[in-house]
């Protein structure tokens, strides 16, 4: 009977993973996950700046709401120059990654400066209007507002 035992034991023993093989797989996977996504944004220069774009529509979606939930006009400034943007009198800012090559297309009324513009939003949800273009070379997209409803739209744009 005893051999049997010592057989069995065999048996069980053999089965599954030590925990130092756990360890290193979990090791692996942890040093995969951080060295992927930088990675991809490097093959991929395209996912930023439509990121880019978003962060850059809902910045001005903030200050269109601003100005509806107030009742009074917000502005919604862009320095070119820097990479960033935000509202006016409010802490809030972002910032845009640094290779892209902004252009502001706004009223001449709402530019502040050569490098500093602004889209105001009015109570009622309209705006001054205007564009960003958020490009790289030839390509990149627009984030459009419509001055009669204040609609904020992304597009694709190429130079022409």
């Amino acid at each position: 009977m005893v051999p049997a035992a010592r057989g069995e034991r065999r048996r069980l023993g053999g089965t599954g993973f030590t925990l130092v093989e756990l360890l290193v797989v979990l090791a692996i996977g942890g040093l995969l996950l951080a060295v992927t996504p930088p990675l991809i944004t490097a093959v991929m220069p395209g996912v930023e700046m439509k990121a880019a774009a978003r962060r850059t529509a809902g910045g001005l979606r903030l200050a269109r709401e601003i100005a509806v939930a107030r009742g009074r006009d917000a502005a919604w400034l862009l320095d070119v120059e820097h990479n960033r943007f935000g509202i006016e009198n409010d802490p809030r800012s972002g910032s845009l990654p640094a290779g892209l090559e902004l252009e502001l297309v706004a009223a001449e009324e709402e530019m502040r400066s050569e490098s500093v513009g602004a889209i105001r939003f009015y109570p009622d949800g309209s705006s001054s209007g205007g564009r960003v273009i958020l490009k790289r070379g030839e390509t990149g997209y627009q984030v459009g507002v419509n001055w009669l409803t204040g609609r904020i739209l992304i597009a694709e744009w190429v130079a022409e």
